[in-house]
């Protein structure tokens, strides 16, 4: 996430690195912990993801048609990543029961299936917030530095201020470049998972039909 890396260039990032001071390993840290869950909840989300109207017509003609739920159980457990397959499978093995103990356990599927979705993106959100606030605390040491070596020497000595005023600058903007791609990735991911709420709702809502309808067939 260090957007001044040139290391074949003359080791820019370890110069730079350096001149930081000590506030430049908090954000190293930093920029690893959001690196390491962004992989993973990435990874997760994508392996999660299915063609939902395909799934869904499956498990509408397999039970409308075949009237066999054990069936539609084991597509369900076929794409046993999907939040939605989890969910439909959980209402799947409450068929026969009052309606309101099959949204139940929909319910219950859902709030399990919407917490590993979500984990981990609280660390992410801490990065990206907490990343530009510890590049201002480098700013602040940065300047109190070099008014401190401002009022030993005044300006006989230029270079020491200026590299008070270099460690304020490079913590600012490390912190910056540490929080804003990982904003827009935990952005990317709320988004990703209000999309699979939305799926999880629409999927549970025609399955309680197509148990309906199942019913209206049954007894005709």
């Amino acid at each position: 996430m260090f957007g001044f890396i040139d290391i074949a260039g003359g080791g820019t990032f370890f110069k730079y690195y350096d001149q930081g001071g000590p506030v430049m390993n908090v954000l190293l840290l930093f920029s690893i912990l959001g690196l390491i869950f962004i992989i993973e909840r990435f990874w997760v989300l994508q392996r999660a993801r299915i063609k939902t109207e395909v799934f869904l017509d499956k498990i509408r003609n397999t039970l409308l048609k075949k009237q066999n739920i054990q069936e539609a159980i084991k597509v369900c457990e076929q794409n046993k990543r999907s939040p939605i397959a989890n969910i439909l499978k959980a209402g799947l093995l409450k068929h026969g029961h009052a309606e309101d103990e099959i949204e139940k356990s929909i319910q219950i599927a859902v709030t399990y299936e919407l917490a590993r979705l979500e984990r981990g993106l609280p660390v992410i959100a801490t990065v990206a917030n907490v990343a530009p606030l510890t590049g201002f605390l480098g700013t602040v040491t940065g300047m109190i530095k070099s008014f401190d070596e401002l009022a030993r020497a005044g300006l006989n000595n230029p270079g020491a201020v200026a590299a008070g005023i270099s460690e304020a600058l490079i913590t600012t903007a490390t912190g910056l470049i540490i929080a804003i791609p990982t904003l827009m990735c935990y952005n990317w991911f709320t988004a990703k998972i209000s999309r699979f709420i939305l799926e999880m709702e629409t999927g549970s809502n025609i399955l309680l039909e197509t148990f309906v309808e199942m019913e209206s067939k049954s007894k005709a």
